[in-house]
């Protein structure tokens, strides 16, 4: 992506979507969307012109049907969206997230593992 820019919620949620199922058409991405709300399908597909002029998915035309795939990576996005969310929300406070975060939740055992690892590697590394 030529620019990083943070997508609105609902281009984040027809990421989602692509990031999970690959490329999809515009019909594909549209039922996904109605499982949650009813979207209109010249909603999405002008959604999903949007998102192309922004060099958020990528488009085949080849297809009789266009078919649309994410641009960009997932990491990446989460990465500018946790910065952007670090430095306006928790004043670049990274312990501060963290903690909001757990409070605020009901993390898995799996998770809870999973972050003590983490946090162990960062320490040896720090070391």
């Amino acid at each position: 992506m030529a620019k990083k820019q943070k997508p609105t919620d609902s281009e984040l949620e027809i990421l989602q979507i692509l990031w999970e199922g690959g490329a999809s058409t515009v019909k594909a991405v549209n039922e996904k969307l109605n499982e949650k709300k009813e979207t209109g399908y010249t909603t999405t597909l002008k959604m999903l012109q949007i998102m192309f002029e922004k060099n958020l998915v990528e488009r085949n035309e080849n297809e009789r049907s266009h078919v649309y795939k994410a641009a960009i990576n997932k990491d990446d996005i989460q990465k500018l969206l946790l910065d952007k969310l670090l430095e306006t929300a928790f004043s670049g406070s990274a312990a501060n997230l963290v903690l909001h975060a757990l409070g605020n939740s009901n993390p898995s055992k799996e998770e809870l593992t999973k972050i003590k690892e983490l946090l162990n590697q960062i320490e040896k590394e720090r070391k």
